[in-house]
């Protein structure tokens, strides 16, 4: 694998965790307001929902050697 490639995996891993973790915690704000009256358990819980999402697709993502992206064209 090159040192490029590599790279690459590694933002899209970080952009992943970012994305999903943010997502996590502000659906966790937004139940706690809304649904449990202030606790602080759902927003643990969106946080580590969404970190966990991320770490098994970065898992995955790394352990993937070639990826070959291709469409597939109907013939008329």
């Amino acid at each position: 694998m090159s040192e490029k490639e590599l790279g690459r995996k590694w933002d899209r891993c970080l952009a992943d965790c970012a994305v999903k973790f943010g997502t996590g915690l502000g659906l966790g704000i937004v139940f706690s307001v809304v649904f449990f009256k202030r606790r602080t358990w759902p927003i643990v819980f969106g946080a580590g929902l969404g970190l966990g999402m991320a770490y098994s697709n970065c898992q995955n993502d790394l352990r993937s050697r070639y990826v070959l992206h291709s469409k597939v064209a109907k013939e008329q």
